[in-house]
C-alpha cells in the first residue's frame, strides 16, 4: 500500500469527482434495493408464514401451502446471482416486459427476502401465546384480522434481531447486481480502480462504506431492542400498579 496508490486513489475519487457518483449512484442504489427488499420481504415473508400456520381443513390453504412451499425452496435453494440473471434475461424478455435493471434488483432481492423472513415470521408468530388468538376469535375478530392485527405485531416484535441480520445480509447481497448491469457500490468502486488499474485502495474504501453501513444497522437495531424492553418494563410496571393483567 504505497503513497502513490493513495495518489492515485485520490485524484480520481475526489479530484476527479468519483465521489459524486459513489454518493449519487452506487450508495443510493445499495440502500434502495437493500430497503424496498426489505420490505417486499415483510410483506411476502408474512402472507407466506399466515399460509403456514393457518389450519389446513380445506383444499385451498392445502394449495396455497403447496404454492408457498415452492416459492421457498426455490428462493432458498438457489444463489440470489442466479435468481437476478433468469429474471433480468430469461423471464422478463420472454414475456416482453421492460424492466430496468434497478427494478429487477428491487423485485428480486424483496422475493429472495420474503423467502427467509418467512420463516422467521412463522417462528415468531409460534412464539406468540395462543391465547392471543383465541382472545381475538372469542370477541368475533376473523382468523386474518386476529393474525393481522393482534399476532403479527408482537411476532415482529420477537424477531425484531433476526429481521435486522436480514437487512444486513441484503445489505451484502447486493454487491451482485452488478451482473444485470446495475450500478452499486461495487460497480462504482471498480470504475474507480479501472481508471489506473489501481484496486487496492478503492476495494478497501469500499469495505470501509460496507462497514460503516453495518455498524449504523446494528447500532439501530440495538437502540429499537433497548427501546421496546423500557416500554415493556412501563407496561408491567403500570399493570402491576393497577392490578391488571
Amino acid at each position: 500500500m504505497t503513497a502513490h496508490a493513495w495518489k492515485v486513489f485520490w485524484e480520481s475519487f475526489w479530484t476527479n469527482g468519483a465521489y459524486k457518483r459513489v454518493l449519487g449512484e452506487g450508495l443510493r442504489n445499495t440502500l434502495i434495493i437493500a430497503i424496498s427488499g426489505l420490505l417486499i420481504g415483510i410483506v411476502i415473508g408474512t402472507l407466506i408464514s399466515i399460509v403456514k400456520v393457518m389450519p389446513k381443513y380445506k383444499t385451498l390453504p392445502k394449495i396455497l401451502n403447496s404454492i408457498c412451499s415452492v416459492y421457498v425452496n426455490y428462493f432458498r435453494g438457489t444463489p440470489i446471482v442466479v435468481q437476478l440473471l433468469i429474471a433480468y434475461y430469461v423471464i422478463f424478455p420472454l414475456f416482453g416486459w421492460r424492466v430496468s435493471s434497478l427494478a429487477t434488483c428491487v423485485i428480486i432481492f424483496g422475493m429472495n427476502s420474503g423467502a427467509y423472513i418467512s420463516e422467521l415470521m412463522r417462528s415468531g408468530i409460534q412464539s406468540v401465546d395462543p391465547g392471543q388468538m383465541e382472545g381475538g376469535r372469542a370477541v368475533g375478530m376473523s382468523f386474518g384480522a386476529t393474525m393481522l392485527q393482534v399476532v403479527v405485531p408482537q411476532a415482529i416484535k420477537n424477531i425484531l434481531p433476526a429481521l435486522g441480520n436480514e437487512f444486513i445480509a441484503l445489505i451484502k447481497d447486493t454487491s451482485v447486481v452488478s451482473f444485470v448491469a446495475c450500478v452499486d457500490l461495487y460497480k462504482v468502486f471498480t470504475d474507480v480502480g479501472n481508471v489506473h488499474y489501481e484496486y487496492l485502495i478503492p476495494y478497501l474504501v469500499m469495505a470501509l462504506f460496507y462497514l460503516i453501513m453495518v455498524l449504523i444497522i446494528s447500532g439501530g437495531i440495538r437502540w429499537m431492542e433497548k427501546a421496546m424492553s423500557r416500554s415493556d418494563r412501563q407496561k408491567n410496571g403500570v399493570h402491576r400498579k393497577t392490578g391488571t393483567v
